[in-house]
């Protein structure tokens, strides 16, 4: 079953160009822009009164002297930064497509930097052969995360180990049962 999805032009040309001859997509989606922004809100609400602090300070403090204002600058950059968070998470997702065809699965993420030109993109491709250990995680709305592989890594800051795991795969899509079906049938037909 192919879904009807109208992808930005850059982004399908990407798509079109991955796929290999007698490559046929069975399913393509892109994630929720809204599961991506709601993970931005904390982040958004600290940044208001942030912001508004140092809007004030660097009035307060122009008042006083333009060097002590200056120094207020970076701070500003960083409130209008967490302030924009959910737009950029919201064209992030616009930006990313994620596809399922008859050979494999495929996730392309555009940075919304490059979107223009595509002077960069991440393309992860999962074979059949890595689809064997696939979870699915929902939410009360019935969008969800379609799980293919779990990443661990060790960093150390400070000389101590900080154990991180970030789960890859198709992140905030409709349907994640439907697709992990289609996910678990293209496993089936490879073995």
């Amino acid at each position: 079953m192919i879904n009807k999805l109208q992808l930005p032009n850059k982004l399908r040309q990407k798509v079109d160009k991955e796929l290999e001859i007698g490559e046929s997509i069975r399913w393509i989606g892109q994630p929720v822009p809204r599961v991506f922004t709601a993970s931005s809100i904390g982040t958004f609400l600290f940044a208001i009164p942030w912001t508004a602090f140092v809007v004030f300070w660097v009035l307060t403090a122009s008042t006083a002297s333009i060097f002590f204002a200056l120094f207020g600058i970076p701070f500003l950059i960083v409130g209008f930064g967490m302030l924009s968070s959910p737009i950029w998470l919201r064209l992030s997702a616009k930006n990313t497509a994620y596809v399922i065809t008859n050979k494999r699965a495929i996730s392309i993420s555009i940075p919304i930097t490059s979107f223009g030109n595509i002077l960069s993109a991440t393309i992860r491709n999962y074979p059949p052969s890595e689809l064997n250990n696939i979870y699915r995680k929902e939410r009360g709305d019935g969008t969800g995360d379609v799980v293919m592989a779990v990443q661990q890594s060790t960093k150390y800051i400070n000389n101590r180990r900080n154990h991180t795991t970030e789960e890859i795969g198709f992140m905030g899509i409709r349907n994640p049962q439907e697709v992990e079906k289609i996910l678990r049938k293209l496993a089936q037909e490879a073995q």
